[in-house]
């Protein structure tokens, strides 16, 4: 069937509905990322959920990839995947050192970073609104990730590295990316990861036990393949262009509350009232920094 015929036979809450399943499956895959680099380290969990995401994605699209094959479109996924490795490798890190909660929300900080790595590459002044945003979360951050004696744990540290290598990956997104076949671009990244991934784990990492490749293990691998890497980038990238950015950008914030939510209800995490106020602050930061700017668009045109 045809992309474009699929699109139509879709009704617009359809769409709205897939920019919800997709923060939904993301907000899941913190605890599954938990649990599961209980049993391989976090460069081998990343190579092996990425080459075959890379796979899958690969068959599924391969006319399209084929299409676009040149050294080009190579280079640029490279590099996208290496940032994105770099990012994923931080945030597995500290997942694994922190409760799955606080690594979801300290992670949805980099939305609030990519207008300052534009300021730096691209000259482009953040607005009042990205400042404000900066400070709440930072105030956010220091309520969910600092002890009493104002020092932060180590996996809270990892994550808030990760986030910001999200923030770089996000700005060379938007660079390289232009006129490109994203989705061709997102399985060269994918392949690149993996590759990384399989390299530096191999090298640094201690090779997991068979014993502890069980079946509950394999199904959460499979459903980071097929529904965090694969499925829910595709329920983003088609429903995207049918939603409006102030909603689109509201309903896939939500990663960091359904984060927590599934932290709470499946991993037993504790939520104190600091980190209730922390976590406020972010996803309040997040918002301003995302909506913000696509609700003053036609305030402005008018």
């Amino acid at each position: 069937m045809e992309r474009m015929r699929v699109h139509r036979e879709i009704p617009p809450a359809g769409y709205r509905l897939m920019l919800v399943l997709a923060p939904v499956i993301w907000g899941l895959s913190f605890v599954i990322m938990k649990d599961s680099v209980q049993v391989i380290p976090p460069a081998q969990l990343i190579g092996v959920r990425f080459l075959c995401a890379g796979v899958l994605l690969g068959a599924v699209f391969f006319k399209r990839v084929r299409a676009a094959f040149c050294r080009d479109m190579l280079v640029r996924g490279a590099i996208l995947g290496t940032l994105l490795f770099l990012a994923f490798w931080f945030q597995t890190i500290g997942v694994a050192n922190t409760t799955p909660g606080k690594n979801a929300f300290l992670t949805a900080t980099y939305v609030v970073l990519v207008p300052f790595g534009w300021w730096i590459i691209a000259r482009r002044r953040p607005g009042i609104h990205n400042l404000v945003a900066a400070v709440l979360c930072l105030a956010g951050i220091g309520f969910v990730s600092l002890d009493s004696d104002l020092t932060a744990g180590y996996g809270d540290l990892m994550t808030l590295v990760g986030a910001v290598w999200f923030a770089v990956h996000m700005i060379y997104v938007a660079k390289f990316s232009e006129g490109r076949d994203m989705v061709v671009l997102t399985v060269y990244q994918f392949f690149a990861m993996g590759i990384w991934g399989t390299l530096i784990g191999l090298v640094i990492e201690p090779l997991p036990a068979l014993s502890s490749i069980t079946g509950g293990f394999i199904g959460e691998m499979v459903y980071l393949i097929v529904f965090a890497s694969c499925a829910a980038l595709l329920f983003q990238n088609v429903a995207q262009a049918h939603v409006p950015p102030a909603q689109a950008s509201l309903l896939l914030s939500l990663e960091a509350v359904f984060g927590v939510l599934f932290s709470v209800l499946i991993y037993g995490e504790l939520i104190s009232i600091r980190l209730i106020v922390g976590f406020v602050l972010v996803f309040v930061a997040i918002v301003v920094s995302e909506v913000f700017p696509e609700i003053k668009k036609p305030l402005i045109e008018k």
